[in-house]
């Protein structure tokens, strides 16, 4: 059947076992007599619930490791759309920076026809132009292997179209480590579905225990005399079976077997507890560095160079510094945005695998602003 929850498709165990049907035929003395009969077999008392607690275990851990499977492909679809985002930035960033050095080449060009620059001041803004467009077209060619990644993550065929994303600010939000490992340890189905995996084994073991005790069959018989004899009769009788639970060795060992089965299964969680929460920290860190990646590069780092390019151009014009210095401002700059943008899909790639991680949307914090 299909579970309403999950959509996880269980199979519900039967609470007994099929009943036993017999049935004979015979003469003898030239009289003919035939049977029927049919048996039930009832468990022990407990069995029925600890099988049926087990099955429901097993059902609810399955559910929920569907559900960490939903969330690790979320998680890698947001991982390729942001890698995505990122390529359409770079791709933006170095057509501008292109359009920028060709700009810087009319202005050697011209400063040479004044005899203000030299001819090699022309020949290394066409050296650099050639190199930009060179790293363009490698960014272009990118595109379609990155597209592919992104329509495989969705299920779409590889040649799919898929539009730009939108270049949207942000990311500036703090996720609180408390809330964090709180959720993760409370709604991680990871660790859920291995919870319920030591409730399903320690169940195992209590129907292992019960193994002591015998089953008991409850059954009907019906005998039909005929033939020879005028006064035959039809004779109906009742009866209980048990079976002889006398192989008391054999059954220490499965339940041994089950209990140590269940304390495996115990430590094996506390264990997946530990890794989910070091990765996590690590997810952290990496979230919170980017972040403050991101801030110093937009706050900073990237204004600062926008202001160096445009001063060093006004004195290359001057005549007051050289062309190599106007190059290397303009490389900074290039730099700086491209590693604006990089540390911005880092730290919302590192954001999606943690909400993955804590299983829901994390609530996020906007960073207080320092008081001048």
């Amino acid at each position: 059947r299909l579970d309403g929850v999950t959509g996880v498709q269980t199979c519900a165990l039967p609470i007994l076992a099929d009943p036993t049907f017999t049935y004979s035929y015979f003469t003898e003395q030239l009289q003919t007599q035939q049977k029927a009969g049919i048996m039930q077999m009832f468990p022990w008392f407990g069995k029925i619930e600890a099988r049926t607690d087990a099955a429901a275990a097993g059902a609810k851990a399955a559910g929920k490791r569907y559900e960490a499977a939903r969330l690790e492909l979320l998680a890698q679809v947001k991982d390729a759309f942001y890698e995505y985002a990122y390529l359409g930035s770079a791709i933006r960033i170095a057509r501008a920076n292109v359009e920028l050095m060709q700009h810087f080449e009319e202005v050697a060009r011209a400063k040479y026809v004044t005899a203000t620059a030299t001819h090699p001041d022309i020949i290394r803004a066409q050296i650099e132009v050639a190199e930009l467009q060179d790293e363009l077209i490698a960014w272009e060619r990118l595109r379609a292997p990155t597209v592919a990644r992104n329509n495989a993550a969705l299920n779409r065929p590889a040649d799919a179209p898929l539009p730009w994303p939108q270049d949207e600010p942000g990311g500036a939000e703090q996720v609180d480590r408390a809330e964090l490992i709180a959720a993760l340890r409370e709604r991680n189905p990871q660790l859920q579905a291995a919870a319920f995996d030591v409730e399903r084994l320690g169940r195992e073991a209590d129907l292992a225990k019960r193994d002591y005790y015998p089953d008991v069959g409850v059954g009907v018989e019906w005998m039909d005399m005929a033939g020879g004899m005028a006064d035959g009769d039809d004779d109906v009788s009742l009866g209980i079976q048990l079976n002889l639970p006398i192989r008391r060795r054999s059954y220490r060992a499965s339940e041994q077997q089950a209990r140590a089965a269940a304390r495996r299964a115990r430590y094996e969680r506390e264990q997946l507890a530990n890794n989910l929460v070091s990765r996590a920290e690590r997810m952290l860190y990496e979230f919170e560095d980017s972040g403050r990646k991101l801030k110093l590069y937009g706050d900073v780092l990237v204004p600062k160079a926008e202001e160096l390019v445009g001063a060093s151009e006004a004195a290359y014009i001057a005549g007051t510094i050289d062309f190599l210095s106007l190059i290397n401002a303009q490389r900074m700059l290039l730099q700086y945005q491209l590693q604006q943008k990089r540390a911005y899909a880092d730290r919302m790639q590192r954001l999606a695998e943690l909400e993955s991680l804590a299983g829901m949307e994390l609530p996020k914090r906007e960073v207080p602003k320092a008081v001048n």
